[in-house]
């Protein structure tokens, strides 16, 4: 039975790098890049309030939380097997293939990553006024039992004879200030990848950040954006690493990538657009002088199996962006509120 009909029929996660790196290289990687990302609170959108609507959601807070219950239960069912069997009924897009690469790495290792927990307690939720489909829900969670962030979940529904499946999750950065959103029993309007009105369609914002991502300030698009906590760790990152590949005559290179059509947007009452984004990347990292380039740390050794190394490692990682983009003639910045990273293959080259 689908979520429509329960509803009513109303048509919603970086050890050494083998021979090629310093100790000091393999302790920044062994303690995980980008662990600040889990351990931060954001800000909960503020809820705006109105007298009136031109059309009610088919979608009620409780239903919300009915959906959100059975997609947390599937992956409960799955963290406790270690398996991803089954995932796909209610994970979509990149979440699961994050889910996957997870417990793909806790089956070798016995536990899975406290990054991947999600809370059951949810403080805010925006549901969405449009009538047809697809169709999105944003919901943020409690922060974790250990004070890990809270997380901003998508929820989509491609049809209405589908559930509504875990698209994707950001964790929020420290300090993050969300835009706000329509109280639920009034709803807020969907975005599209082409609004208009802002410093930058959402389409657009996102090709801007994964330039960033790739040259950092050199990009023509770095002072459209705020600095933020993902740029500031992979910043970091890749200064440590390049330090020790040097030492040993080796190459590194990150490359972001914008893949088709793997966006969310939700409007805000301000005008402006919180933007939910999937970016692909892959981390090649080259030995020098005759050296094996190794996994980095235990997730990789996990994905990497009983694969023979070779002289290069190519590490691919799908991040998830959550991103407000303000109205024109705000004079505001873009700015990254949230992410989620994580390895998802490593092979030799």
């Amino acid at each position: 039975m689908t979520d429509m009909t329960t509803m009513n029929a109303r048509s919603t996660r970086f050890g050494r790098l083998g021979r090629v790196a310093t100790k000091a290289v393999a302790l920044v990687l062994s303690a995980g890049m980008l662990v600040s990302l889990a351990a931060c609170e954001g800000q909960v959108p503020k809820v705006a309030s109105a007298d009136s609507s031109t059309h009610a959601p088919d979608l009620t807070v409780k239903q919300e939380e009915k959906i959100r219950s059975s997609i947390l239960d599937t992956i409960d069912a799955a963290d406790q097997a270690k398996s991803a069997d089954g995932l796909s009924a209610r994970l979509t897009g990149p979440e699961l293939e994050i889910r996957t690469s997870q417990l793909a790495v806790a089956s070798v290792t016995g536990s899975l990553d406290k990054l991947a927990t999600i809370p059951r307690g949810m403080t805010q939720t925006v549901i969405p006024t449009d009538d047809g489909w697809p169709r999105t829900v944003y919901t943020i969670t409690t922060t974790t039992e250990d004070q890990q962030s809270k997380r901003l979940l998508v929820l989509t529904q491609n049809s209405p004879r589908e559930n509504y499946k875990l698209w994707g999750l950001a964790r929020l950065f420290q300090g993050a200030e969300l835009p706000k959103f329509e109280v639920p029993r009034l709803g807020t309007e969907m975005g599209t990848v082409n609004d208009s009105k802002l410093v930058a369609t959402p389409a657009k914002a996102v090709e801007m950040y994964a330039d960033l991502l790739n040259k950092d300030a050199s990009s023509e698009y770095n002072g459209k954006f705020e600095d933020d906590l993902l740029r500031q760790e992979l910043r970091t990152l890749d200064q440590t690493v390049q330090q020790g590949m040097e030492a040993n005559k080796g190459t590194q290179e990150q490359t972001f990538t914008v893949p088709k059509d793997q966006i969310k947007v939700m409007r805000s009452t301000d005008g402006g657009d919180l933007v939910v984004a999937r970016i692909d990347s892959v981390w090649t990292r080259q030995a020098g002088e005759g050296r094996e380039s190794l996994p980095a740390n235990n997730n990789e050794k996990a994905l990497f199996g009983d694969g023979k190394a070779t002289s290069t490692m190519k590490v691919t990682y799908v991040n998830v962006i959550a991103m407000y983009i303000p109205p024109a003639g705000s004079h505001a910045k873009i700015t990254a509120v949230g992410a989620e990273r994580y390895a998802v293959k490593v092979e030799a080259l």
